[in-house]
C-alpha cells in the first residue's frame, strides 16, 4: 500500500470526517489519497493559520483530534500560531505535514537549506507539541500515526505534528513488516488523595461563602455532565474563567459569571469575600487573580485540582494541592459524597445576587455615544437561541461578549485563551459549524476581522450556515485603553495609522448578505433579519464609538477586588 493511501485509511479507521488544508507540492499525494478514498471531506481554505484554527475548535468541541495538513516551508510555518493555540488551550489536533524528499534535506551540511521550501518545522514546532516527529522510514509510519492519535487526546489533551518528506509520501508500506502497536504507557488517569478529598468536601460544607472557579479544563477533560452534577450535589455558586464560559448556564441558579481583569464587577467581588475556593481546570493565571497574589489567597481556604502537578501552587502559594485529571477526580469524589449532603447557603446566595443588581454590566460603560456592547450582546445571545456557540476573537469585543452572553445549556464559548491570537474567530467558527453541522456566530472586532477576512470566501463556497457580528469601532481598542492608561494617550498603531474597511461592502464583494448597524434602536429589527435564514450566511457590522473603553478593568498592581475606572493602577 502506498504511504499516503495508508493515511488516508487510517483517517477513515479513526473516524476523522474532515481535515482542513491549503494545497501545496509537498502534500499533493496526502490530498489526492484521501480524496479518492472518500470517506474524508477536505476543507479547503486560503491560509494555513486558518486551518491550524479550524482543527482547534473540532478539537476542542468533540474531544477527537482534529487534523490539518499543510505543506513545507511557508506552509508548515503558516500552521504555528494555530499548533500554539491548540497547545496552550488544551485542543488535541493532529497536524501533517509535507517535507522535501529526503535526498533534499541538508541534514548534518553546514548550509541554510537543500531542498526547494525546506524548513525545519520539527525544532520549530517541539516547543508547542507534545511531540514532534520526521518520518524517514515508511514501515514507522503506522506506529507514529497511532502514537499521535493517543498522545494528542491523553492527559491533558493537545497538538502532535507528523512530518512527512514527499518520497516517503510516495513510498510502497510491507504491511506485513508493521509491528504490532501498543497502547502507550503514559495514559492512565491520575487518582486523587482520597483523605484530601474528605478535607475538600468538609470545607466546602462548612464555609459560610464557598465559591467554585471553573475552567476551560471541564471542557478540555470532556467532564462537562459530570461536572454539572457535581454542582447541584454540592449547592455551590460557580464563577468562570474565559475558558470556562459555558460550564454553567447563564439562566442556572447557581451561575456568577466572569471572573479576571475584565470580569464582572459582581463576580470578582464574590471572589475576593468568598472564603473557601474549588479551582477546577483552571491554571489561575494572572488574568484571573491580578498581580496581588497574595491578597487574592487571603482569608480562603484555597483547593487547586489539575492534572499537572507544575501548574499548583505556581503562581498562588499555600493552596491544597489535588493532583488530578477531573474524571478520576468527580469519580473519587461521588463515591464519598453519596454519605454527605449539603445545604444550599442563602446568606451567601442573597449577598451575590445584591452585589449582582449593584453592579449590571450594562451599566459598567458610562457617557458613551451610539451602542453600547454589553446590551447589544444581551440581545444578540436572546435571538440566537439556533446557535451552537459563539466563535470571538481577541479584543475588547472578546470580554464585553465574556461579560454578557446569555449561554444556553448547550452553547459554547470559543475563544483564543492562551494564545490571545486576533484572527481566530472566523477560522475556529468555520471548523465549529462544519464538525457539528449547525449555525454558530462569530464575534470579531475589526482588526482580527482583517487578519484572515479572506476566509469569507470559504464560508461562502462551503454555504456554511456562519452568522459574522464585527463590532467595528476603527482602532485596536483594547491597546488604546491602555495606551489611555500608560502612554498619555499617544495612540500610535491602534488609531494613528490604523484604519478598517466597511465590512458591510467587503461582505458583499465576497456574496454574503450584509448589513450596518449604529443605533440601539436598530438592533432588535437587525438581529431579526441576522436570522431569518438560519441556514445562510449573514454579516453584521456594529459601529461602536472609538472612545468606548472595556470595564470593569482590574487596577494593575491592585487585588481582584480594586477595579477600575473607581480604583487607579500602579504606574508600571
Amino acid at each position: 500500500m502506498k504511504v499516503s493511501d495508508y493515511i488516508a485509511y487510517f483517517l477513515e479507521n479513526k473516524k476523522i470526517d474532515h481535515v482542513f488544508e491549503l494545497s501545496g507540492g509537498m502534500i499533493t499525494h496526502l490530498l489526492d489519497s484521501i480524496h479518492q478514498r472518500g470517506a474524508t471531506r477536505i476543507v479547503s481554505v486560503h491560509h494555513e493559520q486558518t486551518a491550524a484554527f479550524a482543527a482547534d475548535a473540532v478539537g476542542r468541541l468533540t474531544g477527537k483530534p482534529g487534523v490539518a495538513l499543510a505543506t513545507s516551508g511557508p506552509g508548515a510555518t503558516n500552521l504555528l500560531t494555530g499548533i500554539g493555540s491548540c497547545f496552550f488551550d488544551s485542543s488535541p489536533a493532529i497536524f501533517i505535514t509535507g517535507q522535501v524528499n529526503r535526498s533534499e534535506l541538508k541534514q548534518q551540511r553546514e548550509i541554510r537549506q537543500l531542498g526547494f521550501q525546506e524548513t525545519d518545522i520539527i525544532s520549530m514546532a517541539k516547543t508547542v507539541t507534545k511531540a514532534a516527529w520526521q518520518v524517514n522510514i515508511p514501515e514507522d509510519l503506522p506506529g507514529v500515526l497511532e502514537d499521535a492519535f493517543q498522545l494528542a487526546t491523553a492527559g491533558r489533551p493537545g497538538p502532535v505534528l507528523i512530518d512527512i518528506p514527499m518520497d516517503v509520501q510516495r513510498s510502497d508500506l510491507n504491511l506485513e513488516s508493521i509491528q504490532p502497536i501498543k497502547k502507550r504507557q503514559d495514559t492512565n488517569p491520575i487518582t486523587p488523595n482520597s483523605p484530601l478529598l474528605v478535607e475538600l468536601l468538609n470545607d466546602l460544607k462548612e464555609a459560610k461563602k464557598p465559591l467554585i472557579l471553573a475552567g476551560g479544563g471541564v471542557f478540555a477533560s470532556q467532564s462537562l455532565d459530570v461536572f454539572r452534577q457535581f454542582i447541584e450535589l454540592v449547592s455551590v455558586p460557580v464563577v468562570h474563567s474565559l475558558l470556562g464560559a459555558g460550564t454553567v448556564p447563564y439562566n442556572h441558579a447557581q451561575y456568577v459569571g466572569f471572573i479576571g481583569t475584565y470580569g464582572n464587577r459582581w463576580a470578582n467581588l464574590a471572589l475576593s469575600e468568598c472564603d473557601c475556593l474549588l479551582v477546577l481546570g483552571s491554571r489561575l493565571d494572572i488574568r484571573q487573580t491580578g498581580s496581588d497574589t497574595a491578597d487574592f489567597v487571603m482569608g480562603k481556604k484555597v483547593y487547586h485540582v489539575d492534572c499537572e502537578a507544575g501548574e499548583i501552587n505556581n503562581r498562588l502559594t499555600g493552596t491544597r494541592a489535588v493532583l488530578s485529571d477531573l474524571p478520576s477526580f468527580f469519580e473519587a469524589v461521588f463515591s464519598l459524597l453519596r454519605s454527605a449532603t449539603f445545604v444550599r447557603k442563602k446568606d451567601w446566595f442573597a449577598r451575590i445576587n445584591e452585589l449582582k443588581k449593584k453592579w449590571p454590566d450594562t451599566n459598567e460603560l458610562k457617557n458613551i455615544d451610539g451602542m453600547n456592547p454589553n446590551t447589544f450582546f444581551h440581545a444578540l445571545s436572546q435571538s440566537s437561541g439556533d446557535a451552537f456557540g459563539f466563535f470571538v476573537d481577541v479584543g475588547a469585543h472578546q470580554m464585553w461578549a465574556a461579560q454578557s452572553l446569555e449561554l444556553l445549556k448547550n452553547q459554547r464559548l470559543i475563544t483564543s485563551g492562551g494564545m490571545g491570537a486576533m484572527g481566530f474567530s472566523l477560522p475556529a467558527a468555520i471548523g465549529g459549524s462544519i464538525v457539528m453541522g449547525m449555525p454558530v456566530v462569530v464575534i470579531a472586532g475589526d482588526g482580527g476581522m482583517q487578519i484572515n477576512i479572506q476566509e469569507l470566501q470559504t464560508v461562502f463556497q462551503n454555504k456554511l450556515p456562519i452568522k459574522i457580528i464585527v463590532l467595528n469601532n476603527q482602532c485596536l481598542g483594547m491597546i488604546r485603553q491602555f495606551q489611555e492608561s500608560y502612554f498619555d494617550s499617544r495612540y500610535v498603531s491602534t488609531v494613528l495609522g490604523y484604519s478598517a474597511p466597511d465590512f458591510s461592502k467587503v461582505a458583499a464583494a465576497y456574496g454574503i448578505p450584509s448589513r450596518t448597524i449604529s443605533k440601539e434602536e436598530e438592533t432588535a429589527t437587525s438581529l431579526d433579519w441576522l436570522w431569518e435564514d438560519p441556514e445562510s450566511p449573514t454579516l453584521l457590522q456594529v459601529m461602536i464609538d472609538p472612545k468606548t473603553g472595556i470595564y470593569p478593568k482590574i487596577a494593575f498592581g491592585k487585588s481582584i477586588s480594586e477595579m477600575e475606572p473607581f480604583s487607579k493602577p500602579h504606574k508600571m
